[in-house]
């Protein structure tokens, strides 16, 4: 354990001309006055967490333990825990946050986030425990050739994994940037140093009750918001939509240029995407990206049996509902007592003080005062540090037991070894994730996760609901399919106005779009297909014949428990 702490020195070390430590010193940085309440409550939550993984430490002793808990999960703790893991500070600092700003179209991302699951729940979750081990990759490569198929698996699960921890940092640097009086970079480095600590040393069982945790304390808080902010209409919603309109015409930001969102009318759509083509590109990677995460899919295989598995989604589901419409409430809420509010405004730049994802916090402090604002401040911050231990794991999940341990070394490497290789592998993850971080200060974290989520949706949804459904799917075709929509997504994000025009600072935008899952997902399904039934290989034709006996141990489960894939 020493040595994995000089480790996490060395790389902090390295960061250093990064994070402006001179800065930081003397003086120079700009700084918020601290909120010693907030302080108190996130210490008291790191330190109850830190316990957590040096308990879940002292029990990870196999590959088992450290990617899937032993398999000891209950169906309803899967269900907290896959809650906890998709409640994201996007979900509820940039949710919250777009109602704020967009108004109506806000609700694009609380249902796009949602309607993701019932896919899950009924083509997926058992099947994904029947077939699995630990990783989505399990899945895939049950009838195809081990090595391509993983190689493609694992970039997309790296990809998708790497856009969602950007939103994490972001939201955490300014989180902390805004409340607990540090820079944003030292915020960033934080966060990446306790992920890197939980993955390490605690694995999926420390993940998983952090994530219960960090569940339970969001719900509870994010509850008491949503009532207090609608106590104030004498919990009529109609009132609160009809105040909401009031502010936000009478609030000094509705009229500068920075609001995009000043159509005076908040419930009018079309404040967020203006065009047919956006709006349902942008809802196929909300819906089928959430069967594409590789953090979630994870999750299924850390229960006993297929039918936990089914609980597990169903407890998911309701939790994750609850909580969406709890961040709609929140977000005109947030209009009501917020925007005409000069004590959260920043009226030079024309947003909210500490930047436009902050809404869910500045309600909470009108709300509840300093105490509630400290509560929440600290709740926001575990909700990172949760969603990021879990992004973090299915990273170097990827990386050790797909990429390593089964494309790079034929699946002959012993336990001890794989597992050194993923914590290795958490730590880069961790390194890369706060590097990105920082570079990516200015972009909204809902729409980052946005775009995590059409890489997923087009990269892995495809292959992996073709490899189960699907008894014509070839290698080749799930190779060239899946490498289709990877690239072509990543280019495309690239070449959008958020990457090309935002960060490259070009001129105009290559690809017209923000969002570009309704042309990736068509590359990446129609070459699963093409390439499929093109291919009249002697090993195409075995994995057509192998398909029958995946599907007798998909659906009964037969062989699952304690089998091997291969």
């Amino acid at each position: 354990m020493k040595g994995w702490i000089i480790l996490l020195a060395i790389a902090a070390t390295a960061l250093l001309p990064q994070l402006g430590l001179a800065d930081a010193l003397t003086g120079q940085t700009e700084k918020q006055p601290l909120n010693i309440i907030a302080v108190v409550m996130f210490l008291i939550f790191v330190a109850a967490t830190l316990g957590i993984t040096y308990w879940a430490a002292r029990r990870t002793k196999s590959a088992k333990d450290f990617y899937a808990a032993g398999g000891g999960i209950t169906g309803f703790q899967n269900g907290l825990a896959i809650a906890g893991d998709y409640m994201s500070a996007a979900s509820f600092l940039g949710i919250s946050s777009m109602v704020f700003l967009k108004g109506y179209d806000g609700l694009i991302y609380s249902i796009g986030f949602l309607v993701g699951w019932p896919i899950i729940m009924f083509l997926m979750a058992e099947q994904l425990r029947n077939l699995g081990r630990y990783t989505f990759a399990d899945i895939v490569s049950y009838r195809l050739e081990r090595i391509p198929i993983r190689t493609i698996a694992a970039f997309g699960s790296l990809s998708t994994v790497i856009l969602y921890l950007i939103a994490q940092m972001v939201g955490a640097g300014q989180l902390i940037k805004t409340l607990f009086g540090l820079p944003y970079e030292w915020a960033v480095v934080i966060v990446g140093a306790l992920m890197i600590l939980y993955v390490a040393f605690g694995g999926m069982l420390a993940t998983t009750w952090v994530q219960i945790i960090k569940a339970v304390l969001l719900l509870s808080g994010a509850t008491f918001i949503a009532g207090a902010a609608l106590y104030h209409t004498g919990f009529n919603i109609e009132a609160l939509f009809t105040k909401a309109i009031e502010a936000m015409r009478s609030s000094p930001l509705t009229d500068h240029k920075n609001l995009v969102a000043a159509n005076k009318n908040i419930l009018a759509p079309g404040g967020l995407v203006a065009d047919p083509i956006s709006a349902i590109s942008l809802g196929l990677a909300l819906m089928f990206g959430t069967a594409g995460l590789p953090h979630i899919l994870m999750r299924f295989f850390t229960v006993g049996n297929a039918k936990e598995a089914r609980k597990s989604v169903f407890y998911a589901t309701g939790f994750i509902g609850y909580f969406y419409i709890l961040t709609f409430i929140i977000g005109f809420g947030a209009i009501v007592l917020v925007a005409s509010n000069p004590q959260y405004l920043d009226l030079i730049k024309g947003t909210l003080v500490g930047g436009n994802n902050m809404a869910a916090i500045h309600l909470s402090h009108a709300v509840g005062g300093n105490y509630f604002l400290g509560f929440i401040s600290a709740v926001a911050f575990a909700t990172i540090l949760a969603v990021v231990s879990g992004l973090t794991l299915a990273g170097a999940s990827a990386v050790s037991h797909d990429l390593y341990a089964n494309a790079m070394r034929g699946g002959q490497v012993n336990e001890k070894t794989e597992m050194n290789i993923s914590k290795i592998a958490a730590l880069a993850i961790g390194i890369i994730a706060i590097y990105l971080g920082i570079q990516f200060e200015k972009q909204n974290v809902a729409f980052m996760v946005g775009l995590a989520f059409a890489i997923a949706a087009s990269a892995n949804f495809p292959i992996l609901i073709l490899s189960i459904y699907w008894s014509g799917l070839t290698t080749r075709g799930a190779l060239l399919g899946g490498a289709l929509g990877l690239i072509s997504t990543v280019t495309m994000v690239v070449l959008s106005k958020t990457v090309w025009v935002d960060v490259l600072k070009n001129p105009a935008p290559l690809f017209p779009y923000k969002d570009p899952a309704i042309f990736s997902m068509t590359l990446a399904f129609v070459g699963c297909w093409f390439f499929s039934i093109t291919d009249r290989s002697a090993r195409a034709n075995r994995e057509r014949e192998a398909y029958e006996m995946q599907e007798v141990r998909c659906q009964t489960g037969i062989g699952a428990v304690g089998a091997s894939n291969h």
